[in-house]
């Protein structure tokens, strides 16, 4: 089961804001299928995967009990994390 933090519901509005629609359905393909996973924040994992030419979705979540709790995503520019 995946789940949201409140942090990370709100962030769809944050964005959506600043002109960068995220929708819920590319936050749970990052997890579920991400181009790449960094280890380097554990507890924190990373998932990363490629929204368009020059972006990449970040999703930052961890594991508790078996479920995934979504802390928060960001999009990037894909050159400075590929």
């Amino acid at each position: 089961m995946i789940v949201f933090t409140e942090h990370a519901t709100e962030k769809f509005k944050v964005l959506k804001r600043h002109k960068f629609s995220v929708t819920k359905g590319q936050v749970l393909a990052t997890v579920n299928n991400p181009d790449l996973v960094d280890y380097s924040r554990l507890p924190l994992l990373i998932a990363q995967k490629k929204i368009d030419r020059g972006h990449v979705l970040r999703v930052v979540y961890k594991q508790e009990s078996g479920n995934i709790k979504v802390i928060t995503f960001y999009p990037g520019r894909a050159k400075q994390y590929l």
